[in-house]
């Protein structure tokens, strides 16, 4: 019986380890690709990491699929990198014209970010980037929303704070692209 223990003992700690080295991988190092291809994200997506530690983020709230019917064509499944702006981390989902490496920290053409901040910050960190901005106001977007003036769709529902910026390669950023999306994901909210 002891040694069942033992082995069950072994068997939990090293699951722990396993979990904990997956954990601490690095969301923002890619690996080469051809330059006709978009960036390869490393393996370990935000949404594994979300399932896997049972934490929400900005991945679970958003599908591959969904990125890419806003952008118009294919993307990468979602990494997470740093959202300085709105705090937190942003999903972030590349087009094949995507620079490369691809860096999930800052913004970049031809990707879709998406952030949501969750909680008694949300209203703080959606005010702080409303008064750095133009903001417009749009309607029809949870409590209140507002457009920065070229690049994302800022949203606060309830206790949620979600910013959208789609950024086409070819194209300028458009306002519909952004609510497209936030028409998919704030039912999740």
């Amino acid at each position: 019986m002891r040694r069942r223990l033992g082995v069950a003992g072994t068997a939990v700690a090293a699951c722990a380890a396993i979990l904990l080295a997956a954990c601490g991988a690095s969301a923002t190092s890619t690996s080469a690709a051809p330059a006709t291809s978009a960036p390869t994200p490393n393996p370990a997506t935000a949404t594994t990491a979300a399932a896997a530690t049972g934490n929400f983020n900005s991945c679970s709230v958003v599908t591959q699929a969904e990125a890419a019917s806003a952008i118009g064509q294919a993307v990468t499944p979602g990494v997470l990198g740093h959202a300085t702006v709105e705090g937190g981390l942003a999903c972030v989902f590349y087009g094949p014209s995507a620079p490369t490496p691809a860096n999930p920290d800052v913004a970049q053409p031809d990707s879709v970010r998406v952030v949501v901040v969750n909680g008694p910050d949300a209203l703080t960190w959606y005010n702080d980037y409303k008064s750095k901005v133009s903001a417009q106001p749009v309607t029809g977007y949870g409590d209140q929303a507002y457009y920065d003036g070229y690049a994302s769709l800022s949203v606060l529902k309830g206790d949620y704070y979600l910013r959208i910026a789609v950024s086409p390669a070819s194209a300028p950023p458009s306002l519909k692209d952004e609510e497209q999306l936030a028409t998919a994901i704030l039912p999740k909210l």
